[in-house]
């Protein structure tokens, strides 16, 4: 109910406010917050979110001596209307101008405030976000190594990493020791996977430090097989005292059966000669009327269709159709995602309302033999996921959650231009364990907005 995206909620008006009401639970870690409605995203309004554990579930690390939040990402030069125009002009947004962190270029001539201090022989804690439109981002501190603890709420083995490959949408969190010559050193975002890399540097101050930053950075990776390795590096920490998602048992997600298999293939093509981006065959566009607004009443046959792709999409995608989106999915069903990306350009997945099981990326085609590649024993929960060009994503995870979850593209000019969809997930039990009640304060619009509000679904 308090989602925060189309398909779920009606827009805030402009000149008013909304408050969004939520019960913070077992993802302990760092996330973030953005505007998902037209291209607001390109203009700011996003922040970092930290889920503290209580006191009773201790973190697998010391206490670090301070916590910083580091917000990188690409940006555009255009304000967000003329990015919006472009895209409904039927083109795609090119490539980024520059990279920001936490909305900053250092100039690097000395007169930069610090962005973050650090005192000698002291650990502190960097959570890390990606909130670009479209590019991923290498992230790496100057003379000094990463130890990876946590992604999206979930405690990773804590490897020491020289840099990291952060994909639009994702969050880590690292642990930095002071270990160095007191003095300044830069933290540096790189673009990835771009003809032409853009690079920004914010600073790094040691208290009582003395001496500017080595005007010499240390270098990006090269290629998209690197950070294809990375990511089989990552490892949940099973030895972890803190929450974890436990639907049907499914910490121990190697043993569950699946029940479905959905494949969800993204191609770009043109409908009536302008650019737009789909999942197998079918290119979204928002109704007037929020989709779980529709089902509540009982109006969904006004606004949508349920199941109009296939889980199985042909190997040849011709026709593109473009309407809203829904998938039909069974409440506590074990299921299996496929990501395939048959396109030459890196990918990044988001699903709402879930922590998912990230068992495999790899090269190719998915076909059922490649399950026994899958990672049954470790692999970390999270809610983001990149897929590398001609390449595949696999996901495990049981739709445990009531509601309607929007599947979509954290590159945004193929979010804006179809490429997502939602699954509606409903309880059969009509009851509130499962689901609430809609909110007395919920916002109503679209064909619903003059309806008389229905009696309470859930008991």
């Amino acid at each position: 109910w308090q989602d925060g995206v189309l398909g779920t909620n009606c827009p805030i008006p402009p000149g008013t406010n909304y408050t969004y009401k939520f019960q913070v639970k077992d993802q302990i870690g760092s996330f973030m917050y953005y505007p998902v409605t037209a291209m607001h995203k390109a203009v700011g309004g996003f922040g970092g979110l930290r889920i503290n554990s209580r006191l009773l579930i201790p973190v697998p690390y010391a206490d670090p001596a301070d916590d910083y939040t580091i917000i990188a990402g690409d940006f555009f030069n255009k304000g967000h209307t003329t990015l919006k125009k472009i895209l409904e002009s039927g083109r795609n947004l090119g490539r980024c101008d520059g990279v920001h962190i936490n909305g900053k270029v250092a100039k690097g001539d000395g007169s930069d405030e610090p962005l973050f201090t650090m005192e000698a022989g002291k650990t502190y804690k960097y959570r890390i976000c990606n909130a670009g439109i479209k590019t991923s981002l290498n992230i790496r501190f100057q003379g000094h190594t990463m130890k990876l603890v946590e992604m999206e709420g979930s405690h990773t083995v804590q490897n020491d990493y020289e840099s990291l490959d952060v994909h639009v949408g994702q969050c880590f969190a690292v642990l930095v020791t002071a270990d160095q010559e007191p003095k300044d050193y830069f933290v540096v975002a790189s673009t990835r996977f771009t003809k032409r890399e853009v690079t920004a540097t914010g600073v790094i101050r040691y208290t009582n430090g003395k001496g500017a930053p080595s005007p010499k950075l240390p270098p990006p990776p090269v290629g998209w097989a690197w950070s294809l390795n990375q990511f089989r590096t990552f490892r949940w920490n099973l030895t972890a005292s803190a929450a974890r998602p436990n639907p049907q048992g499914s910490y121990k997600y190697g043993s569950v059966n699946i029940t479905r298999t959905i494949k969800l293939a993204n191609t770009a093509q043109k409908v009536d000669g302008k650019l737009r981006y789909a999942i197998n065959g079918a290119s979204y566009v928002e109704p007037t009327t929020p989709l779980k607004l529709a089902e509540y009443y009982g109006v969904a046959d006004k606004v949508f269709k349920y199941d109009t792709i296939p889980d199985d999409p042909p190997a040849e995608i011709t026709k593109v159709t473009v309407e809203p989106t829904v998938l039909n999915l069974t409440h506590r069903n074990f299921m299996e995602i496929i990501f395939e990306n048959r396109e030459t350009a890196i990918q990044s997945y988001h699903l709402c309302g879930y922590a998912f099981f990230a068992v495999a990326v790899e090269t190719g085609q998915w076909s059922p033999e490649k399950r026994k590649n899958y990672n049954l024993l470790d692999a970390v929960s999270r809610h983001t996921i990149q897929v590398f060009p001609k390449s595949w994503a696999a996901i495990l995870l049981s739709f445990d959650n009531c509601g309607m979850w929007n599947i979509r593209s954290e590159v945004w000019d193929r979010h804006y231009l179809g490429q997502q969809l939602y699954v509606s997930v409903v309880s059969p039990n009509k009851s509130l364990r499962d689901e609430y009640n809609m909110p007395e304060d919920a916002l109503v619009c679209g064909i619903v907005e003059s309806m008389p509000r229905p009696p309470p679904a859930y008991t």
